[in-house]
């Protein structure tokens, strides 16, 4: 399935609970967040269905290196040849194929990450993002770093819709959350790292979690205002 939520946005439910996000840019897509390994067949039949080819996705941005984000990332490549991009701090995770231990901050975490199912294809990025880029041919899309779930998580704004693309950096599940501590690498970040997220957005994409727009997106705006005066 997948709906506009923002002019030149496009998400697409990758499972009943994830989400990934297409964006029309100055050549082509570029993908935010893959999902798990059967991800890539729903992306690229719903490029089919907007009436576009495999190859028209040009780059993939990563918002981190969690399982249901990036398993899929492998097998995208080989069908469409996009570039594969994250953050450094994240990018030996990618090449590893798993979350280290030290990724998570609870046993629990760990626990799981010691599961198969759970790994994925060690992948080599083609190239890194950092705060504040622009991500070339993305038209528009702006990387902010916002550590805390993983090293290098990072939100992406897509400046001409001012739409905000949020990873794991925060979930919708009827109520907005951080989710839990113990699957976070560094949960005492997230707070400080929300923050830095411009209030002067329009629509919000959740990786898990129904999208906002329109007034909806005043909750939220609420939310992000609390989070900065905690810190």
């Amino acid at each position: 399935m997948h709906s506009q939520l923002a002019p030149g946005v496009t998400r697409i439910a990758t499972s009943k609970r994830d989400n990934a996000f297409l964006i029309d840019g100055d050549d082509g897509f570029t993908l935010v967040d893959v999902g798990w390994s059967k991800a890539p067949r729903i992306l690229l039949n719903a490029v089919a269905d907007l009436g576009r080819k495999p190859s028209d996705i040009r780059r993939v941005v990563l918002t981190h290196a969690h399982p249901d984000h990036v398993q899929g990332a492998a097998e995208l490549r080989r069908h469409t040849g996009a570039q594969i991009l994250i953050h450094a701090a994240d990018r030996a995770w990618l090449e590893a194929g798993r979350v280290p231990a030290e990724g998570r901050s609870g046993a629990v975490g760990r626990l799981i990450d010691r599961l198969p199912k759970l790994h994925w294809s060690p992948t080599d990025p083609d190239g890194t993002v950092a705060d504040r880029d622009v991500v070339e041919g993305s038209g528009g899309l702006r990387v902010v770093h916002t550590p805390g779930h993983s090293p290098g998580h990072v939100v992406l704004l897509h400046e001409p819709s001012r739409t905000v693309l949020m990873g794991d950096a925060a979930f919708n599940r009827g109520t907005f959350a951080l989710g839990p501590s113990a699957l976070a690498a560094d949960p005492d970040l997230r707070p400080g790292s929300l923050a830095r997220i411009p209030q002067d957005v329009k629509a919000v994409g959740f990786a898990h979690g129904a999208p906002l727009a329109g007034r909806e997106v005043h909750a939220f705006q609420q939310f992000l205002r609390q989070l900065r005066s905690s810190t």
